[in-house]
C-alpha cells in the first residue's frame, strides 16, 4: 500500500489508487470537471493539477492521471498550483456564455462553483465567442453546445460506461462537438445520466427546464419504485410536485447512476386523472364517513356470508407497511390471508430465492461488474431490471462472457451469447451449464443449434473463479449448490420479495380468488394498490363488493364499489424489500395536495390563504387499513 503525504496529512491507499482519489480519503478535495470516479480519468480539464515537492514525481501534475507512490508529498495549494488552475478556469469561460441567470444549471453547475472559487468573477477576453447549433435529443435531454467545455464525461459515459454509439464526440480539436450526426431521441435507456454527469449546463434535464432553482427545491432522499433493484435516489420537490429525480450514490447498489424509467417515470405522482376523492357507490364522499361506511359493508358481508367470504389483494408495488397493515386486518377481522401474486406458487418461489440467496452468495449490482462469467436465465435485463444491464456491461468490459437465457428477443448494449430456450426447458438448463461440460452435448437433439453455445458457456462457467447466476425466482430449486457461484434474483415489482415473506406457504394466489370468485365463495374484494382486472375482467362484475385503495386510475379503481384514495411513496414515504431482501427507507418528499401550478393556476399559490387545500383527501394506504381494523376489532 502506497505511503504519501497530502497537505502534510498521511495517507496510506490501495495501489493503482490515483492522487487525487487518495485525497478525498483524508477530506482534500481537489478541483476537477472531467474526473469522475465511475468513469476514471481523461486528463481533459487540467484542472486538477496540484504541486509534487518531493518523493518519485516532482512538479506541476494532474492529480487524477498519477498513481499515488511511496514517498509522495503532495502539496494541493501551492501558489503554482493555484494560479495554473485559475488560468485554466479563465481559458474556459473564454468561449462558455455568460447566462447563468437562464441557465437551468444555475446553482448546481460544478463549473460556476469552480470558477467562482477560483476568483474568476471578471472576463477580460474581448474577442467573439466560439458557437455551435443545438440538437433536439428527444424528450429527456436538453441540449446547449455553446457551454461545453470539452471534459469528454458525457462521451465517455455514453460510449464506453453504457455501450451505445448514436451520441459522441465530432470534429477535433478547439471546434468538437459533442452530440449526433442528425437530431433525433438518444437511444440509450440510460441517457438522463448526461444530465447528472455533465459539469455544466451543456446537457440538462429537459422535463424539469425552467421549474425551479436547486434551491428552491426540497431534496430528499428515496428509493426508485419502478423495478425490484431498489436504487437509490433523490427527489427534487417544489409547491408539492416533483420536480426533478436524480441518482442517489449507492455502492451497494446501483452506484451513481439510473435508468431513464427510474428517473423519468414520476408523473403518476401529479397526473390531473389521479383519483383523489373517496367514491361510495359513485357518489364522492369525505374520508372519514367513507372509512366508516366501509367498515359497516365489511361487516355486513361478514356477517352474511362469513368472514371466509372476504379476500384480500396486496400489490407488489405497495410499500412494506401497507402489506403489513392488509394482514394484520386480515388476522383481525377473520379473513383468509392476503394474496400477492398471480399463483400461490410465486411467493414460495420468491421465498426459495430469497433462502438460496445467503449473505456469502447474493451479488449486488457492483459484485456483478466485477464477476468473470455472468449467466441470466429466465430475465430479460433491460425489462426486467435495467440498470442490470449497465452492471453486464461493466463485467463485459473486464472480459466476462455473458450468456443470456431467455425465449424473449435481447437486445444489449454489450457482447452476449443469447440462448433462446423455452420457459419449461430453463430449470434443465440451470442443471446443466452448471455441471460437466461434456454432458451440454446431449442436450435437446432437437435444436443441435443450440449445442455448441450451450457447450461453450458450460465451459466458460467452469473455467471461472467468480461467475453469477441472475435468475428468475420460478428457478430457484434448481440453482447449483456451488460455493463459488453468486446468485442475484430478479423479481418483478418494487416490493415483490417483501410481499413474499410476509406470506405463508398457505397464502392464496390471485388466480386461486378469482376461482373462488367464480364459485361464489368469494363475495367481496379489499383490493389495496394492485390491479386484478388487469389479469381477470370479469372480477368486478362477478363479486356483491369491491373496496379498492389506490392511488392510481387502474381499472380496478374504477369499477370499485367503494374507492379509498392513498397517498403516493413520493408524500408518504415508506419501505421497500428489493431483490436480495434488503430493506430500503425511502422518506416523503412532498406534502399531499394539488401543486400548485395546477390548484392556484399558475407558479404562485392562490391569494386565500385561509381556504382548504385541494387534493388532500389521500391517506397513506396503512392509517385507512389500521382504521379499518380497528372499526371491526371485537374490542
Amino acid at each position: 500500500m502506497p505511503d504519501l503525504i497530502i497537505d502534510g496529512l498521511p495517507v496510506s491507499v490501495a495501489k493503482g489508487t490515483t492522487v487525487i482519489e487518495a485525497a478525498e480519503t483524508v477530506g482534500i478535495y481537489i478541483p476537477r470537471l472531467c474526473w469522475h470516479k465511475a468513469l476514471g480519468a481523461a486528463g481533459a480539464c487540467r484542472l486538477c493539477a496540484v504541486m509534487f515537492t518531493d518523493g518519485p514525481v516532482k512538479g506541476l501534475q494532474m492529480s487524477c492521471m498519477t498513481p499515488a507512490a511511496d514517498g509522495m508529498v503532495v502539496d494541493t495549494g501551492h501558489p503554482e498550483a493555484v494560479a495554473f488552475r485559475r488560468q485554466v478556469l479563465e481559458w474556459l469561460m473564454a468561449n462558455h456564455p455568460h447566462d447563468c441567470p437562464v441557465c437551468d444549471e444555475g446553482g448546481g453547475c460544478l463549473l460556476q462553483d469552480m470558477t467562482i472559487a477560483a476568483g474568476q468573477s471578471l472576463r477580460r477576453y474581448p474577442g467573439r465567442k466560439r458557437t455551435y447549433p443545438d440538437q433536439d435529443l428527444g424528450p429527456f435531454i436538453q441540449h446547449e453546445m455553446n457551454r461545453c467545455i470539452h471534459c469528454y464525461r458525457c462521451a465517455r459515459f455514453y460510449q464506453d460506461y453504457c455501450g451505445y454509439r448514436d451520441f459522441g464526440p465530432m470534429q477535433n480539436a478547439n471546434r468538437v462537438y459533442f452530440g449526433r450526426f442528425v437530431s433525433g431521441a438518444l437511444e440509450s435507456p440510460f441517457a438522463g445520466n448526461l444530465a447528472d454527469i455533465c459539469p455544466t449546463g451543456t446537457l440538462t434535464d429537459k422535463t424539469a427546464r425552467y421549474k425551479a432553482r436547486r434551491w428552491e427545491t426540497e431534496r430528499t432522499p428515496s428509493v426508485c419504485p419502478h423495478c425490484a433493484l431498489g436504487c437509490h435516489t433523490v427527489v427534487a420537490t417544489r409547491n408539492r410536485a416533483i420536480v426533478r429525480i436524480e441518482s442517489r450514490e449507492n455502492p451497494a447498489g446501483n452506484g451513481f447512476f439510473l435508468c431513464d424509467r427510474g428517473r423519468f417515470s414520476h408523473g403518476f405522482d401529479t397526473a390531473p386523472d389521479r383519483p383523489r376523492q373517496a367514491r361510495v357507490s359513485g357518489r364522492t364522499m369525505a374520508m372519514d364517513a367513507a372509512l366508516a361506511t366501509t367498515a359497516q359493508l365489511l361487516a355486513k358481508a361478514s356477517a352474511l356470508h362469513g368472514p371466509e367470504s372476504i379476500a384480500c389483494i396486496g400489490g407488489t408495488r405497495a410499500v412494506q407497511e401497507t402489506l403489513a397493515t392488509l394482514d394484520a386486518l386480515a388476522r383481525t377481522a377473520g379473513w383468509p390471508q392476503p394474496a400477492h401474486f398471480l399463483t400461490a406458487r410465486e411467493g414460495g418461489d420468491l421465498r426459495a430465492a430469497l433462502d438460496v440467496t445467503t449473505s456469502e452468495r447474493a451479488r449486488s449490482l457492483t459484485r456483478i461488474e466485477q464477476a468473470d462469467a455472468v449467466v441470466c436465465l429466465g430475465v430479460s435485463p433491460l425489462y426486467d431490471a435495467p440498470l442490470l444491464a449497465l452492471a453486464l456491461r461493466q463485467a463485459s468490459r473486464q472480459g466476462a462472457p455473458v450468456f443470456v437465457a431467455d425465449p424473449r428477443p435481447v437486445d444489449l448494449p454489450l457482447p452476449v451469447v443469447h440462448l433462446p430456450v423455452a420457459p419449461e426447458r430453463l430449470p434443465a438448463l440451470a442443471t446443466l451449464l452448471f455441471a460437466d461440460p461434456g454432458e451440454a452435448r446431449a442436450l435437446w437433439p432437437d435444436t443441435p443449434q443450440l449445442r455448441p453455445l450451450l457447450e461453450n458457456a458450460a465451459r466458460a462457467l467452469a473455467a471461472a473463479k467468480a461467475p453469477v447466476l441472475v435468475f428468475a425466482p420460478s428457478l430457484a430449486p434448481y440453482v447449483p449448490a456451488d460455493p463459488r457461484l453468486g446468485l442475484c434474483p430478479v423479481p418483478l415489482g418494487a416490493n415483490a420479495a417483501g410481499a413474499a415473506l410476509l406470506e405463508t406457504d398457505a397464502a392464496p394466489g390471485l388466480a386461486d380468488i378469482a376461482k373462488g370468485v367464480a364459485d361464489g365463495r368469494v363475495t367481496t374484494l379489499v383490493v389495496v394498490e394492485a390491479d386484478p382486472l388487469a389479469a381477470f375482467p370479469d372480477l368486478a362484475a362477478q363479486t356483491e363488493l369491491l373496496i379498492v385503495c389506490d392511488h392510481l386510475p387502474t381499472a380496478t379503481a374504477k369499477a370499485a364499489s367503494v374507492f379509498l384514495p392513498t397517498t403516493t411513496l413520493y408524500e408518504s414515504g415508506g419501505t421497500l424489500c428489493d431483490h436480495l431482501g434488503r430493506m430500503e427507507r425511502a422518506a416523503p418528499a412532498h406534502a399531499v395536495g394539488e401543486p400548485v401550478s395546477r390548484e392556484g393556476r399558475g407558479d404562485h399559490p392562490p391569494r386565500g390563504y385561509a381556504r382548504p387545500l385541494s387534493g388532500t383527501d389521500p391517506r397513506p394506504a396503512w392509517t385507512l387499513l389500521a382504521a379499518l381494523g380497528e372499526a371491526l376489532s371485537p374490542g
